[in-house]
């Protein structure tokens, strides 16, 4: 489920449920007479009860799936999957109906449209349709949960050699874990084409010519439009990824040589400390610039000097929205979250942030680890969290981000402020440590490995799954596609041949839990036009890199303005709101990156960059 995942209102007791399960069929759509803007609230009224009563008690069955996997949770969350899924599709074709009557208000006419469109993998109304869909699901998530990889011959889960990609630097060992990993995903293959078959036909039910259309039509304007969209921001922003990627080949092919990474064409994919390569911070000090390379820190040093535990690094990221005026997570999320991995049983590792019952019942998902990577994740997690408990006295439909990209730009944006300014303010560095104006370059060059290097990885996801969902990419080519979409976007190249045996998009976590992709790529964007708008309400007059508004108030009250609208407005609506635009624009992301382009074209002056 796309817009309804993870969220519900009231608890529910399992027979409740199980007694409701027969009226769920038997609610047909309205006869002709009653298509009227009267009937068509009543409809959405009756709908929203309906709905929150099956969402918490579903939200709990997912979070037990993920936290204790195993085939009776895997049983569970199938079964209420399948509810859910039955309900949003019924609902979903009948909202359309309604969608069609003269006269509706605003809000009866959006949360309708919102209704329509907000199951992200629909299944058709035929029998059995919706639990074969939720079965496949259940299986491929499971799948990759308890997916494994080698390193030396030994076994290891995903989130360890997750783990060991980002500080292995032998290229023969890198070489072993990225292909252990993805080849463990070739068995998903055929579950994934048929969920994409099924889907596909759910979404032509709802009016939509398949899953990717439907997908792109949650934005606020026509499915083509906002491809075009995303194409925009990307090309505004390529000519800096380019100079990255000319940067950074460079130095991987000065640290190991012609026989690992050639000097020109694409990088090899596991030399990026990263298993797909979507961020390249963790491999930083093979690419840090001569004198301004050491950036006089390393979080994950201090992290460990002051003996932080998994639950501060947690506390610290609530502190900071504490700082910006927000109420204390409720004390239910400390005793009822995963913030470590647990060591008796599989789980879903995966950093996830939960809002159990759309009121207070909010909850992260992490193994977490005291590393400088987990204290950013943990920033953006509980930016989730606090955007579901603004938002949470909308009517439910409306309880969703202003677009899906918002709700992913939100804690980055809060992340963006993990300046060495707030680390001081946090007591994590001594301000005699605080790196000078000379190492700005080094500071720009370690979050462009991350924010400017995931750029293409973001876009190429759901382009894949675009082409996958109307046809274009077949069952016969979907490895070959994704390997040719991964070189022309990211100018990557897999370390060991690749063949149609293989699956590699499985090994990415978001493809076989059918999660929609493109709102990271947005979040990218939006980071930077929140980011920017902050510092100026704080009246930054400083390099924009080094502004941290930690302690504002005045930003998170106009932040928390923006955040409880939910989905009720059109999110340029809501952007205008915190940034005074209504255009999603690069400009702020290439205005903090500017003095680090122009070093990076200089760095490049003679080379043959592109690929």
């Amino acid at each position: 489920m796309k817009i309804f995942a993870k969220i519900g209102a009231s608890a529910l007791a399992l027979g409740a449920v199980l007694a409701a399960t027969p009226a769920l069929a038997d609610n047909h759509e309205a006869p002709a007479a009653e298509r009227t803007p009267e009937a068509a609230r009543a409809f959405l009224d009756q709908s929203m009860v309906e709905m929150r009563d099956l969402f918490t008690i579903s939200s709990r069955a997912a979070w037990v799936n993920s936290t204790y996997l195993n085939q009776d949770t895997d049983a569970l969350n199938t079964y209420f999957g399948t509810l859910i899924t039955q309900m949003l599709v019924r609902l979903a074709n009948q909202a359309a109906e309604y969608a069609e009557v003269d006269g509706l208000d605003y809000d009866t006419s959006r949360q309708l449209d919102q209704l329509r469109s907000g199951i992200g993998m629909p299944a058709p109304t035929r029998d059995r349709a919706a639990a074969e869909l939720n079965e496949l699901a259940t299986a491929l998530s499971t799948a990759y949960s308890t997916g494994r990889a080698t390193m030396n011959g030994e076994e290891i889960n995903g989130n360890e050699a997750e783990a060991r990609m980002g500080t292995v630097r032998d290229p023969a060992l890198l070489a072993e874990m990225w292909t252990s990993w993805h080849n463990d995903a070739a068995d998903m293959r055929d579950n994934y084409s048929r969920i994409v078959t099924i889907a596909n036909e759910g979404a032509t039910e709802l009016g939509y010519d398949n899953v990717g259309d439907l997908w792109r039509s949650g934005y606020d304007m026509t499915p083509d439009e906002f491809a075009a969209m995303t194409e925009r921001l990307w090309n505004e922003t390529r000519p800096l990824y380019e100079e990255l990627h000319c940067y950074v080949r460079a130095e991987l092919n000065e640290e190991y040589g012609d026989e690992v990474q050639a000097e020109n064409g694409p990088i090899r994919a596991d030399l990026l400390g990263n298993m797909w390569a979507q961020e390249w911070g963790n491999i930083y000090e093979i690419v840090a610039p001569e004198r301004a390379g050491d950036v006089g820190y390393d979080l994950t040093e201090l992290l460990a000097a002051a003996d932080y535990t998994p639950e501060r690094i947690v506390r610290t990221g609530e502190a900071f929205f504490s700082s910006l005026g927000f109420d204390p997570l409720p004390e239910t999320f400390w005793t009822r979250s995963q913030i470590t991995e647990p060591r008796d049983r599989n789980v879903v590792c995966h950093a996830s942030a939960w809002n159990i019952d759309s009121v207070d019942d909010l909850r992260i998902k992490m193994c977490t680890r005291v590393n400088a990577d987990d204290f950013v994740t943990v920033h953006h997690e509980l930016g989730h969290n606090y955007y579901q408990r603004a938002y949470n006295q909308q009517p439910l439909i409306y309880q969703n981000s202003a677009n899906d990209g918002f709700h992913e730009a939100i804690g980055d944006m809060i992340a963006l402020s993990v300046t060495p300014e707030y680390l001081v303010q946090v007591d994590l560095l001594d301000e005699a440590d605080v790196p000078g104006p000379d190492r700005d370059l080094g500071l720009l060059l370690r979050q462009a490995m991350d924010k400017v290097a995931f750029l293409p990885f973001g876009l190429l996801i759901d382009r894949w799954r675009w082409g996958v969902f109307d046809g274009s990419i077949t069952p016969d080519n979907y490895n070959a596609a994704w390997n040719e979409m991964r070189l022309r976007y990211q100018g990557i190249a897999p370390p060991v041949e690749r063949t149609e045996a293989n699956f590699d998009p499985g090994a990415k976590y978001h493809v076989p839990n059918s999660v929609s992709y493109t709102r990271y790529f947005l979040a990218r964007i939006l980071q930077f036009q929140f980011y920017q708008a902050a510092c100026e309400q704080v009246g930054w007059e400083g390099p924009l890199h080094r502004c941290s508004f930690y302690g504002n108030e005045e930003v998170g009250a106009r932040l928390n303005a923006m955040l409880e609208m939910g989905s009720s407005r059109p999110w340029p609506e809501a952007l205008e709101a915190f940034t005074g635009t209504r255009e999603m624009s690069a400009e702020p992301l290439l205005a903090y990156f500017e003095p680090l382009q122009t070093w990076l074209q200089g760095q490049n002056e003679g080379r043959e960059c592109g690929w």
